[in-house]
């Protein structure tokens, strides 16, 4: 993979963060939290129950203790990818899992067409090259196949990127659609999916042409 950075299109500042020593260390110790309150945590699970349907082959991609996959619906294969080990370990939902620092190596171990669905969940804003990665989504994703990102209002404000932490949120959509473009995924929408009471959800996805 070429190794020239892809974020060219963004103003210098963009990807920058106020914390920018290793991931490695920040994420050493589990953190067993959720990161949106229950209400949209369910709000998100009936989106994975509209969109991802039973057998198909799923990426929880930077992911932790708990996927938000519905519970009554059978995957064929539930894959985690994330920073701590303990927290994957501890998710009932994940067939298997691997630890990979994504912005310091953005290259995903997996085949072309491995997944019919990869998920981020209210993690995206932690990217500092997520041209790279959505790429790489993009190449794992089978033809047909749905990447699906949520974010809310929460973060690390150490470790997320100053864009995420001083645009409103219909810019943030844009520039997730603008990731998802780039790598050359199709069919991008954002949708509100919050609920009445509780946290913010809102979520762009596309397609794998």
């Amino acid at each position: 993979m070429d190794s020239t950075p892809m974020n060219t299109d963004f103003p210098e500042h963009f990807f920058q963060r106020p914390d920018e020593s290793a991931d490695e260390k920040f994420y050493s110790q589990p953190r067993f939290v959720t990161h949106i309150d229950d209400a949209t945590i369910s709000c998100l699970t009936d989106f994975y129950r509209e969109q991802i349907a039973s057998g198909t082959r799923v990426l929880d991609l930077m992911s932790s203790w708990i996927s938000h996959l519905p519970e009554d619906v059978d995957y064929a294969h539930v894959s985690g990818h994330g920073m701590n080990a303990a927290e994957l370990a501890a998710n009932p939902r994940l067939d298997d899992y691997c630890v990979q620092d994504l912005n310091r190596t953005p290259t995903l171990p997996f085949a072309n067409n491995a997944f019919d669905a990869v998920l981020i969940a209210v993690s995206i804003q932690y990217l500092i090259k997520p041209i790279e990665v959505m790429t790489e989504i993009s190449r794992c994703l089978a033809p047909g196949g749905q990447c699906i990102v949520a974010m809310s209002h929460r973060l690390f404000p150490t470790k997320a990127i100053h864009a995420f932490q001083v645009l409103p949120p219909a810019d943030r959509c844009q520039v997730v659609a603008t990731y998802m473009e780039k790598s050359g995924l199709t069919g991008i929408q954002a949708l509100d999916r919050s609920p009445q009471a509780g946290d913010p959800l809102w979520i762009v996805s596309g397609y794998c042409s």
